[in-house]
């Protein structure tokens, strides 16, 4: 009997062993053949992708060519979809775990059978309605070739030297310069004209003149109001702008209201002659409402105020006729001027080429002499050979020659040729600028970093996927495709903006080909196109019919309330199934604890931000924020986050990791010292964790409780790292990191970050032990450019000093140092800096000892001294100190008491900055600064007088601009400071002299 029942066990479980290794064969089976069909549909991915390239580049775009490229666009972005949620479902894992998911593997079978079906219909439709012959066109050939030197000519042509545009700037002098004695009221002025006449260049010109406005109006702002018009916002950068950014310190931490802001703006503006500008006003009810809450009723100083707008009727609205100025189109020899330059070439080059002198004239008339239209085909023309321009010139479209009255449909069409002419791999580039706001400043590291992880960058050989995404940046400002906005000392694009005209262009282009989907710029609100970027411009805005699981990317500017649009509350939801990038930066909302816990469902993110303008009320990160294998990106700033999960190293892809505490409590009070403050704040606790508060207090409460608890109650930016840090091979940001509660493993695991380029810690309270190993860790990073270091938060002083006894030696590369804390003695090592650009201190407390140490780096340009950064009575700067300065500046230097530069001190120096501090010695030598441009006060200073006689007495006339009234800043006659016993005793000027070195120098007369 027991042998009977052996031998059947034995039969089952050979029977058992035999199906489940059939059953294995069949899953194995099954998984090769869904890899092949991947390769299948990656090779026809590929095809469809050189299709769309060659589709752009046909002479004749008929309709049937446009609808079925539409179909095929649709197809790839569905087909890049599938491949992608391979790769990350099943590609990704072992070959036991890719058996085992049938669930995944099945529901991508079934997508790719689809997707074929789709193939093949898409197919059989064009065979069926006529095959379409591709027929290359050679005029804009893709492939680029290497370029014409001249177009490395045209990039060194000033922008705001614009031909034509002297006789404009002078008439439009006299207007505001008309009946100047007359001070009962302010002045206002408009400027009106279409798209592309160059309106605020004009302006510009006028703003930045320094004999005309620099000079005669203390007070100058430049606004931009454009369709999007928060009111707050702009109050605020008036104020900014007007009054100084210390004036708007009194509003911190109270509930901002735009009639407290406009209030406070007026009465400061009553007494002040100011200039302001409003550039591109398009409502006028806009205009009415910064007349009554932003400019004073009244003001006797003779202020003036100009406004550009491209509308009549807001230009009737705003002032009298005498005082609107409207642009007309260039002359045609100014027009042929600009041309010329923007192609490089010159008149005597045109005399002598006829040929030249023909097309030059065709592209005049076809520009209508608009200036934007002459800057952007002029740029055109100069990045291809001469020896191509005419066969370019006969592709231009005939409409036009057609057209006699130059408009922005004729602008249109000359931007629509310029973006035709982009490269292939630039043209998705630009289109992305849509997914912007118009008039918003777009920073280059925020669009690069984007565009990395969209994979709209194509990697090269020998450069970094960041690198090649900077060259594209580059090459679009080249291009005139995208205008500079802010550019650092070192000459390089910081941001950029896109002009209003070539971004009308491309949200009509991204529309049109489903790409970008815009709230502020789409009217409608029932969407059944399949659009891959959603962009939601502030506002309710009720979507439609939308397709949200084919979305690849989520920004939101301004306030933003998802419910309208999304099925339940969170930002982070699952029907977002492909989002490769959420970008909160620029919205006015917070995220909250519930938003990230849901993190995990966006499987495909490479780039999530968090970091909006509202402090968040995030205190943890989630495990599943491991599950994003793809992540390259996460910003989580301003949070209340002390710690940062194990899982943080799952993220091999992660190439920039910002992770910071907000600045203080707002709910929560921990200090030891204020026992009696404590128990108040305690005793309130379980009020504000109920329902009878708001949820967002409730909210913020409970954060800061986790915040403090997990963080034993620090106040400082840092954030725990945790050990296995130095998985993250590809880190290249790493911010902020909190010594005191990171473990000693991950500290010396920093080391190990090769690629790591920029690098923030916080170090306050952490053992010495610790920071040693900082010091070595830091030491080996060779990549590393930027390295800040918080000892002292705020005005919490804490101790640098410990930099010597670690013989700290920064590595050799460094660009830029930040450090926060008293430091005392600036160690030896900093002599070795020889790459350092720009240096921070605060709270410091040097001597001059290491401004000689500082003096001495070759290539600084700029020194900040914040918060006794400095201890000592005078500043000088000696003969052959600081050669490549070229900005300083100084702020709550309280022991300070003057500033002196020495013959042959300082070339190059073109800026200063001087806040907060009394300089009763005041500022000696500006004389010696021959490149200096401008000079910005908000302190009080002696010998005013003196100062404004040597600056109108220099020979570049910099500006002097205060930042306070001047009776309130003046100091009077100025005093030197002698020694006596240790004390500093301050006596003032009697009298003058010279010596023969041309030095001023004051002979003091005792009491």
């Amino acid at each position: 009997m027991a042998e009977t029942a052996l031998s059947m066990a034995r039969s089952m479980l050979g029977g058992a062993i035999s199906a489940a290794s059939a059953a294995a064969g069949e899953e194995m089976s099954l998984l090769m053949g869904v890899q092949k069909e991947i390769w299948f549909m990656n090779d026809e991915l590929k095809t469809m992708q050189a299709f769309l390239i060659a589709a752009e580049t046909m002479k004749k775009k008929d309709l049937l060519l446009k609808v079925w490229a539409e179909q095929v666009r649709s197809l790839s972005y569905d087909i890049e979809d599938c491949l992608e949620e391979f790769m990350v479902h099943v590609g990704n894992q072992s070959l036991l775990q890719q058996l085992t998911n049938l669930k995944d593997r099945h529901r991508i079978a079934v997508k790719i059978r689809n997707l074929k079906s789709r193939l093949e219909e898409v197919s059989s439709r064009n065979t069926r309605y006529n095959s379409i012959k591709m027929e290359a066109n050679n005029t804009f050939d893709e492939i680029e070739s290497m370029e014409d030197v001249r177009n490395h000519s045209r990039s060194n042509i000033d922008e705001a030297k614009l031909v034509g545009f002297d006789t404009p700037k002078k008439e439009l002098l006299d207007k505001i310069n008309m009946d100047a004695n007359d001070d009962d009221h302010c002045r206002v002025l408009c400027v009106v004209g279409m798209g592309g006449l160059g309106k605020t260049t004009l302006v510009r010109k006028i703003f930045e003149s320094k004999e005309d406005i620099i000079n005669n109006f203390p007070h100058r702002a430049w606004i931009v109001v454009s369709q999007s018009f928060s009111m707050i916002e702009m109050l605020k950068d008036m104020i900014s702008q007007l009054l100084g950014h210390e004036s708007l310190k009194r509003f911190e931490g109270k509930p901002i209201r735009a009639h407290d802001l406009g209030t406070h703006l007026r009465d400061g503006l009553k007494e002040l002659r100011y200039f302001v500008v409003f550039d591109d006003l398009w409502n006028t009810d806009h205009w009415e409402w910064i007349r009554e809450f932003a400019l004073p009723s009244k003001n006797n100083k003779r202020s003036r105020v100009i406004v550009t707008t491209r509308l009549d009727g807001v230009a009737n609205a705003c002032t009298t006729e005498p005082f609107v100025y409207r642009l007309k189109l260039l002359e045609t020899e100014c027009a042929i001027d600009l041309l010329l330059r923007k192609m490089g070439e010159s008149k005597e080059d045109m005399k002598n080429d006829n040929n030249l002198k023909s097309i030059v004239t065709q592209l005049v008339k076809k520009c209508g002499c608009l200036p934007l239209a002459i800057v952007t085909i002029g740029a055109m023309f100069a990045n291809k050979p001469s020896s191509k321009w005419e066969e370019m010139c006969r592709q231009l479209p005939s409409e036009l020659e057609n057209n006699p009255s130059p408009g922005v449909e004729a602008i249109r069409r000359v931007v629509t040729l310029s973006y035709g002419h982009l490269p292939s791999h630039l043209k998705p580039c630009y289109l992305y600028l849509s997914i912007f706001p118009e008039d918003i400043e777009i920073k280059r590291r925020h669009l690069v970093n984007r565009w990395v992880a969209e994979g709209l960058v194509r990697a090269r050989v020998g450069m970094t996927i960041s690198d090649v995404g900077e060259s594209y940046f580059d090459e679009l400002i080249s291009r005139s495709m995208i205008q500079p906005s802010r550019v650092n000392m070192e000459g390089h694009v910081k941001s950029c903006r896109v002009h209003d005209i070539m971004r009308d262009i491309i949200v009509s282009i991204s529309k049109e080909e489903n790409f970008v989907y815009s709230t502020g710029d789409n009217v409608s609100t029932v969407i059944v196109e399949k659009f891959r970027h959603l962009s939601c411009h502030g506002g309710n805005y009720p979507i439609v019919g939308m397709d949200f699981s084919r979305v690849r990317s989520l920004t939101v500017f301004g306030e933003f309330d998802q419910r309208p649009m999304l099925v339940g509350s969170s930002i982070c939801s699952a029907q977002f199934t492909m989002l490769r990038v959420l970008d909160l930066e620029n919205a006015v909302f917070s995220v909250t604890q519930k938003d990230i816990n849901k993190i995990g469902l966006l499987r495909h993110l490479r780039y999530l931000n968090t970091h909006t303008r509202r402090r968040s009320t995030i205190y943890a990160l989630p495990s599943s924020i491991g599950k994003l294998q793809n992540l390259q990106v996460l910003d989580i700033r301003e949070s209340e986050i002390s710690t940062l999960p194990t899982d943080i190293s799952k993220l091999l892809m992660l190439r920039i990791l910002r992770c910071s505490k907000g600045p203080w409590y707002f709910y929560f009070y921990f200090d030891p010292d204020e026992p009696i403050k404590c128990l108040k704040h305690t005793l309130r606790m379980p009020l504000m964790l109920t329902p009878l508060v708001g949820s967002a207090a409730r909210n913020y409460t409970i954060a800061e409780l986790h915040r403090a608890y997990s963080s034993h109650w620090s106040e400082t930016p840092g954030v725990r790292v945790p050990t296995g840090i130095s998985k993250l091979k590809e880190l290249q940001v790493l911010e902020v990191v909190d010594l005191k509660l990171t473990k000693s493993k991950a500290i010396e695991e920093l080391g190990e970050l090769r690629w790591l380029q920029k690098l923030r810690v916080s170090t306050k309270g952490a053992q010495d032990k610790k920071r040693k190993t900082l010091c070595e860790a830091i030491e080996k990073l060779s990549s590393l450019q930027s390295l800040c270091v918080y000892e002292g938060y705020y005005f919490i002083t804490g101790t640098l000093e410990w930099l010597g006894p670690c013989n700290f030696s920064p590595p050799p590369l460094l660009r830029k140092l930040e450090l926060h804390g008293r430091i005392r003695v600036m160690p030896d090592s900093f002599r070795n800096l020889k790459q350092l650009r720009k240096i921070f201190l605060r709270l410091s407390e040097l001597d001059g000892r290491a401004i000689e140490i500082l003096g001495t780096l070759p290539n600084l340009m700029l020194l900040n001294l914040d918060g006794r950064a400095y201890v000592g009575n005078e500043l000088a700067f000696k003969k052959h100190e600081f050669p490549n300065l070229k900005e300083l500046r100084i702020s709550m230097l309280s022991e300070l008491r003057g500033i002196r530069f020495e013959k042959d001190a300082l070339p190059h120096m073109e800026r200063m900055e001087i806040e907060c501090c009394q300089l009763r010695s005041g500022i000696v030598g500006i004389k010696h600064l021959e490149q200096l441009n401008e000079i910005s006060l908000g302190c009080d200073v002696a010998g005013l007088d003196l100062l404004e006689q040597e600056v109108k007495a220099h020979p570049k006339t910099p500006a002097l601009r205060l930042l306070q009234d001047r009776s309130k800043i003046d100091l009077g006659l100025p005093v030197v400071l002698t020694k006596d016993e240790g004390s500093n005793v301050e006596e003032e000027a009697k009298e003058s002299v010279h010596d023969d070195a041309g030095e001023s120098s004051q002979v003091i007369s005792s009491p």
